[in-house]
């Protein structure tokens, strides 16, 4: 029988060949241990027994998380993660497990992708985060400012002096530095500083917040280059109802772990799914949500390439302006 643990122990050690027979059996389990997905299911009139591919499975859109409380199985929360969304606007709600294995994960998926945790320092510049409770980026960055064991990783907030002068002081230092920032306080250091940050890696995690107009990320990541000193600005693809992140290297692309795969659906139609090479809508397969719901349909749009690298090119129409939120092209 197939429980929480054989699937979390299978997490890291699968390889690409095992990721779709993992799938499917995380897929039945759920379909019949959580209430909210099996009901979902039973609506749309679709037999468990008959999905024998990935892009078969019916994908739960990501706005239940938004009205119901979406668990596999019973079991009491260790944390509760919240979407930051707009000011009147409902949030979602992800009932987390276990906080450690989020912590954990959080930092397996950032190793993959970069390296030790120990190898950087961690400035992190997330006002509009900060200032909420129940931010599963905030938990991140505070797991991995304390695991750098650096005395100049932390949260810098709204004092722009001290992170400069910080900035500084580490460009002879032999570990790497790492900016993290939410897109509207990059912008806001970049026009208004333009400091020379030629020895960071700045990472932007996207959105607004309701501060400034939706930009291209083509545009963003040029005006931060330009007005930050940058050759390259890297990005976070992660939203509450995820426990796993992807990364982009530098360029427009975003790079899936081994856990993590992301199909492209046609914008009108959610069934007709494995779109490439073209905008489509967005689905993810988390392996990690084994206590939540690992098949998620977003509400972003973006491109899905065959080597299963994606874009992200913004929002489809109506939809909530989100953590994960980008630019809107």
């Amino acid at each position: 029988m197939d429980t929480f643990e054989s699937f979390r122990a299978e997490l890291y050690d699968h390889n690409d060949l095992a990721f779709e027979n993992i799938a499917l059996t995380l897929f039945r389990f759920q379909a019949s241990s959580n209430t909210i997905y099996k009901a979902y299911i039973d609506n749309l009139g679709v037999s468990v027994n008959q999905i024998t591919s990935v892009n078969e499975i019916p994908f739960m859109p990501i706005s239940f998380f938004k009205n119901h409380t979406i668990k596999t199985g019973t079991w009491n929360d260790a944390a509760i993660f919240t979407s930051s969304g707009t000011t009147g606007s409902t949030t979602s709600i992800h009932h987390i497990q276990d906080l450690d294995f989020y912590l954990n994960h959080a930092e397996q998926c950032f190793i993959k992708a970069f390296g030790e945790l120990s190898d950087y320092h961690f400035l992190a510049l997330l006002p509009s985060y900060l200032e909420r409770s129940n931010s599963s980026l905030v938990a991140m960055l505070q797991h991995f400012i304390k695991k750098s064991a650096s005395p100049y990783s932390g949260f810098y907030l709204h004092d722009k002096e001290k992170l400069l002068r910080d900035i500084n002081t580490l460009k002879t230092d032999s570990r790497k530095t790492i900016l993290w920032g939410v897109t509207f306080a990059l912008l806001d250091l970049a026009e208004h500083e333009q400091p020379d940050l030629s020895n960071c890696l700045i990472f932007e995690t996207g959105g607004m917040k309701g501060r400034r107009k939706e930009i291209t990320r083509q545009e963003l990541h040029k005006t931060l280059r330009n007005g930050l000193n940058a050759n390259k600005i890297y990005s976070e693809y992660g939203m509450t109802e995820l426990l796993s992140q992807a990364y982009s290297d530098g360029s427009e692309r975003f790079y899936c772990n081994p856990w993590i795969r992301i199909i492209g659906r046609e914008i009108t139609d959610p069934f007709h799914k494995g779109i490439l090479d073209q905008t489509s809508a967005i689905n993810v397969v988390d392996l990690a949500n084994v206590h939540s719901i690992a098949f998620i349909e977003t509400e972003d749009l973006g491109k899905v390439y065959e080597d299963g690298s994606f874009e992200i090119l913004g929002r489809m129409d109506n939809s909530d302006v989100r953590g994960c939120n980008l630019m809107v092209g």
